[in-house]
């Protein structure tokens, strides 16, 4: 398992987190399944949403693993 820090920023103007780790970003989140994804890309593959939620690897910033304001093709979303 890495020992490297994933830092999940504040929400942005268009509802997406930006993910970060060891220095790279790896993309855009617009919901938890979006990080575990970049997660498991990163070699995590056995992590699910509970290991994002509660791992001590992961520095969430503006929010928690529950923030997400909007998800693009969500009801009311362009």
């Amino acid at each position: 398992m890495p020992t490297s820090l994933v830092v999940v920023y504040p929400p942005d103007e268009d509802g997406g987190r930006r993910v970060r780790a060891a220095g790279e970003i790896l993309g855009r989140a617009y919901a938890l399944t979006d990080l575990v994804e970049f997660l498991r890309r990163a070699g995590l593959d056995d992590w699910d949403d509970t290991d994002a939620r509660t791992t001590g690897l992961i520095e969430w910033r503006g929010g928690g693993p529950d923030t997400w304001p909007r998800a693009p093709g969500a009801a009311g979303t362009p």
